[in-house]
């Protein structure tokens, strides 16, 4: 029996590090000596704390290099240029960054800003012939999702989104497992996202720049792992808001959200997302022949994954290097990861948290067509 557990392990681990796009599985290393490999030459448009881990961690990838700057502060310009080696000519602020057009070493613009942010800045750097990386959520809603891919289709660019969960070794193993029916009938999803904010005045807790409150910021991963982990669309959605503070949690600003998604194959998933509450950073799929359990799940890392078969064991990765890999092989090479990552999955995000929102106010179920 521990042997078959053993084999059973291992060839999940496999499977997982088989995934990635860029694996060396499939030859050279991307950036090997000798490689052919074209490199995805990406602009960052946005210089915060985000932007700062993505910098990072593109300095390991095999394909990805940072050969554009876009902030409004002179001073990040400058030293992140020279932290990068990110010439003068290739540094823009957001009143000319429309001029990336003209920058042949420039590929793709990845966009990491505030949320209200996102759907002006992509339907500009697609304007200018270049494909597009946001953040997630993509936009403030729907509609305004529908406006990006159709300025990303007309200008012929691809618009993808930040999902860098789609590329993590763990959660992909049980994605796989699951496509594998070693769950059985997927019945039950669980996702608790939430932690206390702490700064009243940032953005995020601003709804003129951020849209809403936890539900658009970390609500969003219970959103779209419910969807990846069963692996369904679902067609309803019911949810209530509760509010403890007012006075910190402005009008449009929510607080806690609890929803629960009905998916045609019959499973419900129950979720919670807040900014008053930590530790909540956990998955779980039940189905009628095992089950799987991450927590954490979406944070940084490492995550931890277990299923009825044991726990498992796969060395962690940094995510963004993962992803910006992932997307370079995509952009490049037309290669697609396990779960999308464009703009129309995006959009089905957009849409159910819309819904969310809508059955909070209305107290009644919402239908979705995805």
């Amino acid at each position: 029996m521990k042997n078959s557990r053993r084999h059973f392990l291992q060839s999940i681990a496999a499977s997982a590090f088989a995934f990635p796009v860029w694996s060396a599985a499939e030859g050279a290393p991307y950036g090997a000596a000798g490689s052919q490999e074209r490199v995805l030459r990406v602009a960052l448009l946005g210089l915060g704390g985000y932007a700062k881990r993505v910098a990072e961690a593109i300095k390991d990838c095999k394909r990805v290099k940072i050969t554009g700057l876009i902030s409004g502060t002179p001073d990040k310009l400058k030293s992140w240029g020279s932290l990068y080696g990110v010439p003068e000519n290739s540094r823009y602020n957001y009143e000319n960054f429309d001029r990336v057009g003209d920058n042949p070493d420039i590929d793709a613009v990845y966009i990491i800003t505030p949320n209200a942010l996102h759907k002006e800045q992509a339907i500009r750097v697609a304007r200018a012939k270049k494909h597009v990386i946001c953040e997630k959520p993509m936009a403030l809603n729907a509609k305004e999702g529908e406006e990006m891919i159709a300025a990303c289709k007309a200008a012929g660019v691809q618009l993808l989104v930040g999902y860098r969960l789609h590329f993590e070794n763990k959660t992909t193993a049980i994605i796989r497992m699951r496509q594998e029916g070693e769950f059985g009938r997927i019945r039950f999803f669980q996702g608790l996202s939430g932690f206390k904010i702490g700064d009243p005045s940032q953005w995020r807790m601003q709804k003129k720049l951020a849209g809403g409150g936890a539900l658009m910021d970390i609500g969003i991963y219970a959103v779209n792992g419910a969807r990846y982990m069963v692996g369904e669309e679902p067609i309803w959605v019911t949810a209530q808001e509760t509010k403890t503070d007012p006075e910190r949690f402005k009008e449009g600003v929510d607080e806690t959200i609890q929803f629960q998604l009905g998916f045609p194959g019959g499973a419900v998933a129950s979720c919670l997302s807040t900014y008053n509450m930590s530790y909540l950073d956990r998955f779980f799929l039940n189905g009628e022949k095992g089950f799987a359990e991450m927590q954490p799940s979406t944070g940084y890392g490492p995550l931890k994954a277990r299923t009825h078969k044991g726990e498992l064991d796969i060395p962690h990765v940094t995510h963004q290097t993962l992803q910006m890999d992932g997307m370079a092989a995509l952009l490049l090479d037309g290669k697609k990861p396990l779960v999308p990552v464009d703009g129309e999955e995006g959009l089905k995000d957009l849409k159910i948290l819309d819904a969310i929102y809508a059955a909070c106010a209305s107290g009644k179920k919402q239908m979705l067509k995805l």
